[in-house]
């Protein structure tokens, strides 16, 4: 998702579910004309129509379809509880109807794509930790609880009568919705005729009445020959910004495209080899990517709760778990349709305004596509465990965690595609073209600052490029590359990520983050241009049953 990603772009950028959920990032900020209506916002959003030929699928994944959307829905519901609280009494208090529709857009009266900034009258600012903790908790008061289960994914912390603190499961907090959502998923796994699917839906709805996920993770890496996929569940943690604790509710309704997917396979094989020349020291590269992992091409047909809020999601990589991760591998799903629906809409216009004219033919869907894909792919290669017994990457690094694994998978996935033109088995086009989109990847994701993990990210690459002579800007405005220094500034980069994830040096990382992400003048005087030009700056769903002529 994380996880999970996405376009949190990152276009690569993916944007994580880091799960990368690649482009899915819920605290971006974008620098704007303060004299903008909030009916210009919402014109800032593309409408697409999410859609697929499902001539393709059975009679019985026909029927199964329903069931899974309003299985989705149900997540959206809750994922509202998660973000803010009670949906229809905030759009029942709004009478204008640009303001309903830009709240129906961030899933609450906070702007994701503007720093959380409030745009509705006495709310006052997003608290830290959403809708998960209470409103008023301090990070000291916290702390002091004594539960064990106050870190887990799949807890709320709220107050009792007196005031103390208690950790809620989420299949107790939500458990009619939960109830409701898994009893729908369990008839739906009845008319799956594939069996890893109808293994994977039976768990799934049971992971949801236990908030035990990690044996329909288990199921979902083995399924191999479905055509329908639902990626159902709390899965990222974006949206805590208290402490990155709490997973959030979302879904994935995607119809598999067999014939780019059987494209990919070739990659798989190769895993084991490119984590060894991944460009750092051996000794941060000892750990073998599962071999179960598994790369495919989807049309998304519906996006509900986490994923559809703010910044959508282009590519999923999932499972979170690192014990799956290290078992199996992961499943790293690239949502094509999606994904060209932001590549024509927002990603070519920026690179006309700000590529150089001599480069702006190197910008090519293909080249976007596969950065995203290694994207995902790269955040599989790395290490997950420190090497001086600090535990986990993740746990070392804390709240730095998900920049500098996003700026990883970033900046290895294009290490990665660099290395497979080399070995001449990625023959189409010169990764030439691969650069170029990557650089204008970066201009689209930065237009939302450097708030969010994904916006870190972007900003600690794109200065490194500047500090190494990879980028520089033209005198008209336009940024051009150089493609030899690129490359060096790609392995110097990468090289660093690698030794603090390894070290698990959590000083490292924050100062890296503190240094290098923060947007300079220049660039900003860029992005300024790209709003003033009026460029969406993302995309919003028509989609349901009724788009793909159920």
């Amino acid at each position: 998702m994380k996880r999970l990603f996405f376009l949190t772009l990152v276009a690569t950028g993916i944007i994580s579910l880091n799960s990368c959920n690649s482009e899915k990032n819920k605290q971006e900020s974008k620098t704007q004309d303060t004299t903008e209506t909030i009916k210009d916002k919402v014109s800032q959003f593309a409408e697409v129509t999410l859609t697929t030929d499902i001539s393709k699928l059975t009679d019985k994944e026909k029927q199964m379809l329903p069931l899974l959307f309003e299985a989705a829905q149900i997540m959206d519901d809750i994922y509202w509880q998660q973000s803010y609280g009670d949906k229809k009494e905030l759009l029942s208090n709004i009478t204008d109807e640009d303001n309903k529709r830009f709240v129906e857009i961030n899933y609450g009266p906070w702007e994701r794509l503007n720093n959380n900034k409030s745009f509705i009258d006495g709310i006052g600012e997003k608290p830290a930790g959403a809708n998960f903790y209470p409103k008023d908790i301090t990070k000291e008061e916290f702390e002091k609880f004594n539960d064990k289960t106050k870190q887990s994914l799949y807890t709320i912390i709220r107050r009792k009568a007196d005031g103390s603190l208690e950790s809620i499961p989420y299949n107790i907090a939500y458990k009619e919705q939960i109830i409701k959502a898994s009893d729908l998923i369990k008839k739906a796994s009845e008319l799956a005729e594939d069996k890893g699917l109808k293994k994977y839906l039976q768990l799934r709805a049971e992971a949801l009445l236990t908030d035990n996920y990690q044996p329909s993770d288990m199921a979902w890496m083995d399924m191999k020959t479905n055509t329908i996929d639902f990626v159902v569940g709390p899965i990222e943690n974006y949206e805590d910004g208290l402490y990155g604790y709490k997973a959030a509710q979302e879904a994935f309704i995607l119809i598999k495209d067999k014939e780019w997917s059987k494209k990919l396979d070739k990659y798989l094989s190769l895993l084991p080899g490119l984590q060894k020349e991944l460009p750092s020291d051996a000794k941060y590269l000892t750990e073998v990517p599962g071999s179960n992992s598994d790369l495919g091409v989807y049309d998304a047909i519906f996006y509900a709760g986490d994923c559809n809020s703010g910044s959508k999601t282009i590519a999923i990589n999932l499972p979170n778990d690192e014990v799956v991760q290290l078992k199996k591998g992961a499943r790293r799903l690239q949502l094509k349709n999606t994904m060209k629906a932001k590549f024509d809409n927002i990603l070519m216009p920026i690179s006309n305004q700000l590529i150089s004219k001599n480069e702006i033919s190197y910008v090519s869907f293909e080249a976007f596509f596969n950065n995203v894909m290694f994207h995902e792919i790269a955040h599989g290669l790395g290490i997950k465990n420190t090497i001086n017994k600090k535990g986990t990457v993740k746990d070392a690094l804390k709240e730095t965690y998900n920049s500098i694994e996003e700026c990883k998978a970033d900046i290895l996935g294009v290490f990665l595609v660099s290395k497979l033109f080399e070995k001449g088995i990625i023959t189409e086009g010169e990764i030439k073209n691969n650069y170029v989109t990557f650089i204008a990847g970066i201009f689209r994701s930065v237009r939302f600052g450097a708030s969010s993990a994904h916006g870190k990210s972007n900003m600690i690459q794109f200065n490194t490029f500047i500090e190494k002579g990879a980028i520089k800007l033209n005198e008209d405005g336009t940024y051009a590359i150089d493609f030899d220094k690129m490359k060096d500034a790609i392995s110097y980069l990468g090289n660093q990520i690698l030794t603090i994830q390894g070290e698990g040096d959590y000083d490292a990382a924050k100062k890296l983050i503190e240094t290098k992400s923060v947007v300079p003048q220049e660039l900003q005087n860029a992005l300024n241009n790209i709003n003033n030009a009026k460029i969406p700056v993302d995309v919003v769903f028509k989609q349901g049953k009724d788009v793909i002529g159920l």
